[in-house]
């Protein structure tokens, strides 16, 4: 049957969960039986076996057992993965509308940037920090991939076999900081991508077994609810398979590794529109769900 993973605080304790039907099953009531920890990031060490035993968790989960939605609050789902790594522009439209002249795949390269995992990641229902100092906030909804294996040198033939689940994220982004162009190397990804609360993932994790095709999604982001991103994973230049290749032959993924995969056109740099403290961001992407967050003020 199919399952989805969450990590919630009920009673004051935080719990990595099996998600059936918005209810919560922790994994620690399992524990016994099942072999499985507690929380969510250790099961990526063992993806297959932890996977197994999962499978047998969740047949076993009845309507009436469980927690109920309303007596969880839901938090990232991993709320310290390890490297977050993300792929930018790597949709076709989104190169257009940033005004690149050649936007054909031959003509591109793949390019990676880092979040700080323990400061950047925030859940379902968060209030995301606004840059302190920045006047050009802006959104990105990306397919998240989790990686399940050590994985080194994948090919196109195995890359897909190192990913255990996807999730929701949205990158966000200081614009007037990614630039600095009075100096010689121009661009400063640390203080425009890699500010607090700048990676909300969630609201639940998806294994990869789950998901039919990853490369034909729907992804959808609204801000103050006016959709302002609405495309398919298919759109992405550089597939999930070409980024795990590319990214495992500079260094090694690890089980609990986040990889963000490229977002497409919609977003507010090409248009001059940003957010603003008070905004809502509702991103949504099938058969995942939606993840949504609240604009405060600067921290």
């Amino acid at each position: 049957m199919s399952f989805a993973l969450s990590t919630v605080e009920h009673a004051g304790k935080t719990l990595g969960c099996i998600e059936i039907d918005n209810r919560f099953y922790p994994l620690d009531s399992f524990a016994g039986g099942a072999g499985l920890p507690g929380d969510l990031f250790t099961l990526f060490g063992s993806w297959d076996k932890h996977f197994a035993a999962l499978q047998k968790a969740a047949s076993g989960c009845t309507a009436s057992g469980g927690l109920a939605r309303s007596e969880v609050k839901v938090l990232a789902p991993l709320l310290y993965p390890g490297k977050v790594v993300c792929a930018g522009a790597n949709y076709f439209d989104h190169l257009a509308e940033m005004g690149v002249a050649d936007i054909s795949k031959e003509s591109q390269r793949l390019f990676f940037f880092f979040k700080p995992s323990r400061s950047a990641v925030v859940g379902h229902g968060a209030t995301v920090q606004y840059p302190l100092g920045s006047e050009m906030f802006d959104w990105e909804i990306e397919l998240a991939v989790v990686i399940g294996k050590h994985s080194r040198r994948l090919t196109l033939d195995n890359a897909l076999d190192a990913v255990a689940a996807y999730t929701v994220a949205i990158d966000l982004s200081a614009r007037d900081f990614n630039s600095a162009p009075n100096t010689f190397y121009k661009l400063d990804w640390v203080a425009g991508k890699a500010q607090d609360t700048s990676c909300p993932l969630g609201p639940r994790l998806v294994p990869a077994a789950f998901i039919t095709d990853p490369h034909d999604l729907a992804l959808k982001l609204s801000v103050n609810g006016e959709v302002k991103q609405d495309a398919r994973t298919s759109g992405m230049v550089f597939d999930i398979r070409e980024q795990l290749v590319a990214l495992s032959n500079i260094m090694t993924l690890e089980p609990g590794d986040v990889v963000l995969t490229g977002t497409p056109a919609g977003v507010g740099f090409p248009k001059r529109t940003f957010l603003k403290t008070g905004d809502r961001i509702d991103a949504e992407i099938e058969t995942i769900g939606a993840l949504s967050v609240l604009v405060g003020e600067p921290g």
